[in-house]
């Protein structure tokens, strides 16, 4: 068997299409591995979505492609955002890649890793032309215990700052059904948190002939029985990347209505000043943010914000950073991510006036960090002698393991510490246990298996 080495860029979407790409892989009978040194294959799945992004693919693609010349490989594949973007030049960019696929051409990962005649090529279908991934697509999960749902790919919105409709299409939602069926395979494999993610999860189902929406599916999911002789927990359900224009209420009743639904709400806002936010493209302001998240909190009263947010957009002044800061420390999110503009010619926000100097962005960036790690250590408090609930992911060391609560998402919050020096018996991973909280740090819990 050939062995195959195949580097996964990016987001969680990246992360779906790599293990998708990887059960069709090992199907066609190739061996994965870990290290790319013992490959006569290497497939790099990319990201561009911002420019930092971008080349951390490039570097990535260049250390690789080393091995082409000391190693074993002999083709260099490259997917997804980074060709899809910048398009035929690539080739001769990078004349170090075999193949090049673009966000489209998932499919044919098969055909550009072992067809002599598929060489020196840049496959780039209309991303809104594909089938999107069925319920019977094969998958390689990175973590058997954890695994991301993709419910549709594209988006139909027009932020000024974003290059994803262009390099994923318009919102095509998978039917629900589909998605249903996934989760019920995935969860008999082993998996304890399914969480959901698309460009703009919250729009889910809009699309679709039969429209539906995002709380419906989730009470189909939620309520998804399981064979007792499978002999499996509950998953959790997350939901990841929502949008302050598309969330109903509707999903948040579905997610006060489920115990089995985190009630962890990921709505990234990009900014508070009304101002901004128009020149942004989102069509919304500071008060339509304070009514929604009011609501949320209402209605689910142990609810968990996170939220992203952008510094030094073209046009932001002190006084916008300001309303912004205010923001935050009013609403005070659990979680809090900051990004600094990235510019690109190819963005419609490049032609507007009045770019940040790079220096100032990353003054604000540091200053609003720093108030949200004050924030997030303040919230964290409250946890202090409380029994939580916690997916178990790592033993560190001796009575130490690793994991999360349903209030804190994978890769991008923080992590809690069990001690289970009190039991006289370790933990199992990927299962749930109790933990006693006994501490708190601006983003982490240590604690106690009780």
């Amino acid at each position: 068997m050939k062995k195959l080495y195949l580097e996964s860029l990016g987001c969680a979407r990246n992360q779906v299409d790599s293990e998708i790409m990887n059960g069709r892989l090992k199907n066609a009978g190739w061996s994965l591995t870990d290290d790319p040194a013992d490959a006569e294959t290497i497939v790099v799945n990319t990201c561009s979505f911002i420019e930092s992004a971008a080349q951390e693919s490039i570097d990535v693609i260049l250390e690789l492609a080393e091995y082409k010349k000391e190693g074993l490989c002999t083709r260099l594949v490259v997917t997804g955002c980074l060709p899809e973007r910048y398009r035929e030049d690539i080739v001769t960019s990078l004349p170090e890649v075999d193949v090049f696929l673009g966000t489209g051409a998932y499919d044919q990962i098969i055909s550009a890793v072992q067809d002599p005649k598929f060489t020196n090529q840049c496959v780039l279908p209309d991303p809104d032309l594909v089938s999107l991934q069925g319920k019977d697509s094969p998958r390689d999960l990175s973590q058997p215990h954890l695994a991301y749902l993709k419910i549709a790919e594209g988006c139909s919105k027009a932020c000024t700052y974003c290059i994803i409709p262009k390099l994923r299409g318009k919102q095509h939602s998978r039917h629900p059904e589909d998605i249903v069926s996934e989760a019920r395979e995935l969860v008999a494999g082993g998996a304890k948190e399914l969480v959901l993610v698309a460009q703009d999860t919250t729009a889910y189902g809009r699309d679709l002939v039969h429209p539906v929406n995002l709380g419906q599916l989730m009470e189909k999911l939620a309520g998804i029985n399981f064979d007792r002789e499978q002999n499996v927990d509950r998953p959790w359900f997350r939901v990841l990347y929502g949008h302050p224009e598309s969330i109903e209420d509707s999903f948040i009743n579905a997610v006060a209505s489920f115990h089995n639904v985190c009630s962890y709400f990921d709505i990234p806002i990009q900014h508070a000043s009304t101002g901004v936010l128009k020149r942004m493209g989102r069509r919304y302001t500071r008060s339509n943010l304070v009514r929604l998240f009011d609501r949320i909190r209402t209605q689910v009263p142990d609810a968990v914000l996170r939220t992203t947010i952008i510094v030094g957009f073209p046009g932001e002044t002190d006084k916008d950073f300001e309303a912004l800061m205010d923001f935050a420390e009013d609403v005070r999110f659990d979680h809090l991510g900051v990004f600094i503009y990235s510019d690109s010619d190819d963005l419609s926000s490049h032609n507007l006036p009045g770019h940040v100097p790079e220096k100032v962005a990353r003054e604000r960036y540091h200053q609003i960090m720093s108030a949200q790690c004050g924030i997030s250590s303040e919230n964290n408090q409250k946890y202090i002698g409380k029994i939580v609930k916690v997916l178990v992911e790592e033993s560190l060391e001796n009575n130490l393991f690793a994991g999360r609560t349903n209030f804190q998402a994978p890769e991008v919050d923080g992590i809690s510490y069990i001690n289970t020096s009190p039991r006289p018996f370790g933990l199992k991973i990927g299962c749930f246990t109790d933990m006693r909280v006994t501490d708190a740090m601006e983003y982490d819990l240590m604690g106690e298996a009780v």
